[in-house]
């Protein structure tokens, strides 16, 4: 598949199904939908697109393909597979008669479970995987906490995005069990692939040692490039050119993922969370911020504590 510039770009997997006009509902940076509901006319292909989000697909009945960048492949009913945000895709419907679309960003795994989610699961980090094909058995085993992640979803219950997050680890877990167990994302691909991983380790690496005080700034794209000993163009070019985002794009993200954990789960200062953030001013960082969220981190932590004392609220009612 080659890239153009008129490849569409979608934030969130309720963006890309409004531009090909099938409504569907998201409230959250997690949804879960049924495919036959969104889709009612096959065959159906899809344009070539971009996302920011990871994707999980279910086909308990069904025959179609998909692609990851250069990689096309075909899938039959009892099929799970799924690709990570970034890279360039397209699917194709022959026909479905059950299967179920599971959409998540980096953010929620790391606000509903944990910061170091990826170390416990890095087949995440891989950027293209080819469909798992479970016996019977298996399938019903996963089948059965999908459903209920779906019962969940539809449900607006207390702690609904906690309880998902609970159930989508048993569901990752169940699926690294069952093919990826002994799963290491940098011994596949060719050597562009490898520096896109190595990367991404790397960033998880590097944001795990600030929380730990093991690091005292935060590292820029000529950090992650000397970290591979490669050239800061070539290394930057790689990375839009694999990813959609440029590293410092990635930077960002990771760093808004970060302050918003710390002004959710800790009691540090706007100021404390500034320095560790490697910028010189408060009024710098509450600027980054507001951009990358459209709140001001003492709002995004007065948001937050209000949402705890609500669901405390709901508790003894």
């Amino acid at each position: 598949m080659n890239e153009t510039s008129e490849i569409a770009f979608f934030e969130r997997v309720v963006d890309l199904y409004n531009a090909l006009e099938i409504p569907i509902q998201q409230d959250s940076q997690f949804s879960m939908n049924s495919l036959l509901e969104m889709h009612q006319t096959f065959p159906y292909k899809s344009p070539v697109f971009r996302t920011n989000y990871y994707s999980f697909i279910f086909i308990k009945d069904g025959k179609g393909n998909y692609t990851t960048d250069e990689q096309t492949f075909e899938y039959d009913s009892r099929t799970i597979y799924f690709t990570n945000p970034g890279h360039i895709k397209a699917f194709e419907f022959y026909e479905l008669k059950e299967a179920y679309l599971i959409t998540f960003s980096e953010e929620f795994l790391k606000t509903n479970i944990h910061q170091n989610i990826f170390l416990d699961l890095p087949f995440l980090l891989s950027e293209t995987v080819p469909p798992q094909n479970p016996n019977k058995q298996q399938y019903q085993e996963i089948e059965t906490i999908y459903l209920q992640i779906l019962n969940e979803y539809r449900n607006n219950s207390l702690y609904k995005e906690k309880i998902i997050g609970s159930l989508l680890v048993a569901l990752l877990l169940k699926i690294k069990a069952l093919f990826w167990q002994n799963y290491y994302p940098l011994e596949e691909g060719n050597n562009q692939s490898r520096i896109v991983k190595r990367f991404k380790e790397n960033l998880e690496k590097h944001y795990k040692d600030l929380a730990e005080n093991k690091a005292d700034r935060v590292f820029q794209p000529l950090d992650y490039a000397n970290l591979q000993q490669l050239n800061s163009s070539y290394f930057s070019q790689v990375i839009k050119s694999k990813t959609g985002k440029s590293p410092s794009s990635w930077i960002n993200g990771r760093s808004t993922s970060y302050a918003k954990a710390l002004l959710k789960h800790t009691a540090k200062s706007v100021k404390e969370i500034t320095f560790s953030l490697g910028f010189a001013e408060t009024a710098h960082f509450s600027n980054f911020f507001k951009k990358q969220t459209g709140v001001s981190p003492s709002a995004y932590r007065k948001k937050m504590a209000l949402k705890n004392l609500q669901d405390k609220l709901k508790l003894t009612q």
